[in-house]
């Protein structure tokens, strides 16, 4: 028999129904539906609600986590810029006290530039004083020995009472007597 056939005799027995349902099937898949409604609600009271939960506290850690890191982040952001704050203060500390040193310095040049000067004004001051009491010392003494020839020569002519030939000589006998370099201003 062929295959249209054997479909037709089938329908036949159906009643001319083409599936072939009947009331007893209709209830034994409503059956078998409800069934299934109830094991998946079941399945997923006690299969996926865990599960659901499971992943809903992984996801929360790693918002958590993700929001930790971020905060972390942050945190040495402003680490770093506090750092370099701090960084660029020293760096600004710095060179304001090499400055003061630079100031300090040149005043303590200047100040012992100055006391230098003042040293040698001094000791420049104290040789001229020197000079000047040691000029007025040998004119002092000049002036002495000046008397003192003329005291010699006055005696030498009162004792010679000579005439002016004898007095002549006399004088440059004196003056031989004293040396010449006394009365050299040169020397």
């Amino acid at each position: 028999m062929n295959a249209y056939a054997k479909m037709r005799t089938m329908g036949e027995m159906a009643g001319g129904r083409i599936f072939g349902l009947d009331l007893q099937l209709l209830q034994d898949a409503l059956i078998l539906g409800i069934n299934i409604f109830i094991i998946f609600i079941l399945a997923s009271y006690l299969l996926f609600n865990p599960v659901r939960a499971l992943l809903k506290r992984r996801q929360e850690q790693i918002q958590n986590d993700l929001e930790g890191a971020a905060r972390s982040r942050e945190k040495a952001k402003a680490l770093a810029a506090e750092y370099e704050g701090k960084l660029a203060h020293i760096q600004s500390e710095a060179e304001t006290v090499l400055e003061d040193a630079r100031r300090r310095a040149g005043r303590c040049e200047a100040q012992i530039l100055q006391e230098a000067r003042n040293t040698a004004q001094d000791i420049r001051n104290r040789a001229e004083k020197d000079a000047a009491l040691e000029r007025e010392k040998a004119l002092e003494d000049v002036k002495q020995e000046i008397i003192r020839i003329a005291g010699m020569m006055a005696g030498q002519i009162i004792a010679a009472q000579m005439d002016d030939k004898i007095q002549d000589s006399l004088v440059n006998e004196v003056l031989e007597q004293i040396g010449a370099h006394t009365w050299d201003s040169r020397g």
